[in-house]
Formats: C-alpha cells, structure tokens, sequence
C-alpha cells in the first residue's frame, strides 16, 4: 500500500536506515473514495499526499530546530503495516503500525526554500499563509537525492 508520511527535513536527511518510526500517515482509503467519489486515483492520491503536507507543519512546529519547509515521504509497504483509524481527524488519516525503511521509500516531497516564510507564518498562526501553501505544489525528490534536498 503507498502510505505518505509526514516528516521534517531534519528528521528524513539525519536519521538512521530506519527512516520513519511509526506514526500516523495518509493514503487512499475507502473514506477518501466515498468522501470524492468523482476522483479518480491520481486526485485521491494527491489529496492523500495534501494531508500529509498539513501534518508536516505540525511536525515542523514541533521540532523548532526543523528547517521550516514541508516535507511528505512516499513509501510502499505491506498492507498489514497499515491500521485504519476509528475516527481519523481526515479521510486519508491511517495509522502506520511499522517502522519504514529506506528500501520502501519512492519520492519524497518538499516545498522550494521559498516557501520557508509561509511555512515560518503558518506556525506562528497566520490563517493567510495557510492559503497560500495550499497554492504551492510540493517538489519531486528521488529516494536517491534525499542528502540534497535544499534547506533553509
């Protein structure tokens, strides 16, 4: 199943081969397909993929050494490695049950550094930067590009 996960620059480009510890995730699920029901799988998938931008900047404003950008990892793994949430807070939310590895990671994705001011505002508790991240699209980063990816 693709999963994607909420993560901070930090977190993805300084941690062990364990990437990503267990955590609650986004991806297509049956609530995000009855919730759209005229989306097809690209526009679930990016709808999965928005959920977890919106819990990167939570991530962010709790790692306040995190560079301030908005970072999602997608990574295939085993079906059992995902539980449904009884009442998720989105319809994508899904609890990941497993550490994701390296070798599961397909993309990652990250807001360009000029972002970062938005991403500052955000967490500060500014509603209009909020809408204006909502305009950006996140950028498409190999597996193999992780260590250089661009901060801030």
């Amino acid at each position: 199943m693709r999963v994607y996960l909420p993560v901070t620059l930090d977190e993805l480009q300084h941690g062990s081969p364990v990437l990503l510890t267990p955590r609650v995730a986004h991806a297509v699920t049956p609530q995000l397909r009855a919730t759209w029901p005229d989306e097809d799988e690209e526009g679930w998938e990016y709808a999965a993929q928005a959920g977890a931008a919106d819990d990167s900047l939570v991530r962010v404003a709790g790692s306040p050494d995190a560079p301030p950008l908005r970072v999602v990892v997608a990574a295939d793994v085993p079906d059992a490695a995902v539980r449904a949430l009884t009442d998720p807070p989105v319809p994508s939310a899904v609890e990941l049950t497993a550490a994701v590895d390296l070798a599961a990671v397909v993309s990652v994705h990250v807001d360009e550094p000029e972002a970062a001011a938005d991403v500052r505002a955000v967490v500060d508790g500014d509603e209009a930067a909020i809408e204006r991240l909502e305009e950006r699209d996140l950028l498409w980063y190999d597996v193999s590009e992780v260590a250089d990816i661009p901060s801030v």
